[in-house]
């Protein structure tokens, strides 16, 4: 039993967590809507992290250097990360992460196809065996009319369907923001909410695949390739105090 004194030491370092975290996750939107109205104007500077407090570039816009995995089946064009044609697999950053913010720009080809690995373990499927692999992918095209809504744009890969229709024209830059605290995840496209979710609470799967890596609590951020030269760049991350780590400290 804790005596009073460490019993409200806890619950305050409780309440701070969660209040910049919740500040972190409640700018979001804000951010998002300025960069997604300034890329419809065609008006746009790259966002940068050097004007964002607290959020790191993890990609240099020249070469591969600090990334792990299948390097040799993507390369850099003109300051993006691109997956090689007709190859694929994970491609990762070396530092693993728990509770975390990252932006980005992502640019599909006509039908392109890749993924964002969460919490990835550094090896295996990025759809089952990290927490989990958010689908990027040109829905529009005619041969994906008949997915599943869990494979969608956006999509927490056969367990959650995202909201629909907020990508922006094949051959534009879409500005993308994801916040991973715990659990939850929280996915913001051109400006507007399309996941916010808690996979602990998902008992159904598509084609009732398990998800084994669920409830993983930290692990390495990365692209999950699929044969498509889908384009990334302006990759920035931010580490989030972690909410799991303060309440084990207080129990």
């Amino acid at each position: 039993m804790q005596d009073p004194a460490s019993s409200y030491l806890c619950t305050l370092s409780l309440l701070i967590a969660f209040s910049i975290t919740g500040q972190a996750v409640a700018g979001q939107t804000v951010a998002g809507q300025a960069v997604a109205g300034q890329a419809v104007a065609g008006q746009a500077e790259d966002s940068r992290a050097d004007g964002e407090p607290g959020f790191v570039s993890i990609f240099n816009g020249k070469d591969l250097n600090g990334w792990r995995g299948e390097v040799d089946n993507y390369t850099v064009q003109e300051g993006a990360i691109v997956c090689q044609p007709g190859k694929g697999g994970v491609l990762y950053y070396q530092e693993e992460y728990a509770d975390f913010v990252v932006r980005l720009k992502f640019r599909l080809p006509p039908g392109g196809n890749n993924g964002l690995a969460i919490r990835y373990p550094g090896t295996g499927r990025a759809s089952t065996q990290a927490m989990c692999e958010l689908q990027v992918l040109d829905d529009s095209a005619e041969k994906y009319k008949n997915l599943d809504g869990r494979q969608y744009h956006g999509a927490i890969y056969g367990m959650v369907a995202p909201k629909r229709d907020h990508l922006l024209p094949v051959g534009e830059w879409n500005e993308q923001e994801v916040t991973v605290i715990g659990s939850t995840i929280r996915v913001v496209l051109n400006g507007v909410e399309i996941i916010n979710a808690d996979v602990s609470k998902v008992t159904q799967f598509k084609d009732d695949t398990e998800h084994p890596g669920k409830n993983r609590t930290s692990g390495f951020f990365g692209f999950a390739g699929h044969n498509d030269p889908v384009q990334f760049r302006n990759v920035r991350i931010k580490r989030l105090p972690s909410s799991t780590r303060v309440r084990e400290a207080c129990q």
